[in-house]
């Protein structure tokens, strides 16, 4: 049991570095994008194309996270399992009192 946890918080933590690598490719990549919009004199009239590069990108960065930070399915499985145990152990516990 203790190594399956070790296996999730390794998994965690890579997902977590990925989310962390892609935010500074995100963040590079829209600056390179915004510099180059204003060096070519594209400022000064329309809707600027960098917006739809950070349109993109956002959007898989946007997964990344909920992916990375936000609990899984297993996560939440667990934690409902380990509230029922808890509660399971009080009843017991309860009517052993009593009888």
């Amino acid at each position: 049991m203790e190594n399956q946890r070790d296996e999730k918080l390794w998994q965690l933590a890579r997902r977590r570095a990925d989310f962390q690598n892609s935010l500074l490719g995100f963040l590079a990549t829209t600056a390179i994008c915004w510099v180059i919009w204003f060096l070519t004199d594209g400022h000064w009239g329309g809707t600027p194309w960098p917006l739809w590069v950070m349109l993109g990108l956002g959007i898989g960065l946007f997964f990344k996270f909920m992916k990375a930070y936000k609990t899984d399915k297993d996560t939440l499985a667990e934690k409902e399992y380990d509230r029922l145990k808890s509660q399971q152990k009080l009843t017991i516990l309860y009517f052993n009192d009593c009888a």
